[in-house]
């Protein structure tokens, strides 16, 4: 039988230090984007991608996210006795009913993979989505995770989302080399943790999501500190090339690199001229701007 991802890991236990102050006691996974959380977007993603069952790596400090995710009784009921039914209808349906939400807590900052490691008791023995709050990817047509789902039900094995950046900017990612296999979509033959350029295999960085097998797990366990003194995801999944393929693919939308300053501002302007109710009167008023 085929195997289906119905699950997510969303690592969110950083502690978003390039946006301090503002994330001193407020999760960076929760900076808004226009009218909504960055860790939301990625949440609609997995849920317009099929997914059940959300898994959220967290940290101290994190109680935000959690609460943000949970019944508001409170605020439901003030808004239902104000008649505010649009709004009450936007918070009620933040996830929908048929989506569990669980919560693990990742006691040490010890590195992605340890923070994926962390979600093996609740994926057990199925294959799953991972996805970076951080790089947020606007598609209006599919939706990335979509896109690579589907990538995983033809091929049934792990799947890297992937994009060119400037050569300069490799030690920033992690990068693959591939063999193409078709349109957008090659098989991976290295992966590299944050290369010097002219070490990089190329120029094709490993972006925030991933679909992985299970396989992965016992990978994680046996790897040793990488890169910064962390246990690397990249680390493991080289590891896993050993004994079953990985696809990389080239994903069709929009990323933005909220884990910067200037990528999280790009994001909130980006969004806040598709969004319906503000698009025209925030267009109006960046002509006014004047910006030399």
């Amino acid at each position: 039988m085929k195997k289906v991802v119905r699950k997510a890991v969303f690592p969110v236990a950083g502690l978003g230090t390039r946006f301090l102050p503002a994330t001193k006691a407020n999760p960076k996974e929760m900076l808004p984007v226009v009218d909504k959380p960055l860790i939301q977007y990625a949440v609609e993603e997995a849920v317009a991608a099929g997914i059940e069952v959300m898994v959220f790596i967290t940290g101290r400090s994190k109680r935000a996210i959690s609460d943000h995710f949970d019944k508001a009784y409170e605020l439901e009921n003030e808004l239902s006795l104000k008649g505010k039914t649009e709004t009450l209808k936007i918070v009620q349906n933040i996830v929908p009913p048929h989506v569990t939400c669980v919560h693990i807590r990742q006691s040490e900052a010890l590195g992605l993979g340890h923070a994926v490691g962390r979600a093996r008791a609740v994926i057990g023995d199925e294959p799953f989505a991972v996805l970076l709050a951080d790089d947020m990817i606007d598609d209006d047509a599919t939706g990335c995770l979509n896109q690579m789902i589907k990538v995983f039900d033809e091929w049934q094995c792990s799947v890297l989302g992937v994009e060119r950046v400037d050569p300069s900017e490799t030690q920033s990612y992690g990068i693959v080399r591939s063999n193409s296999i078709g349109s957008s979509l090659g098989r991976v033959e290295e992966i590299v943790e944050k290369p010097a350029p002219e070490k990089a295999p190329s120029n094709l960085a490993v972006v925030g999501r991933y679909i992985l097998t299970p396989a992965i797990f016992d990978r994680l366990e046996n790897v040793t500190k990488g890169a910064g003194g962390e246990i690397q995801l990249t680390d493991a999944i080289a590891a896993l090339l050993k004994n079953e393929p990985v696809l990389s693919y080239e994903f069709h939308g929009r990323r933005y690199d909220c884990g910067s300053k200037l990528g999280y501002l790009i994001a909130t302007v980006e969004q806040g001229l598709k969004h319906p109710e503000l698009k025209a009167s925030f267009r109006e008023y960046l002509r006014t701007l004047d910006l030399e």
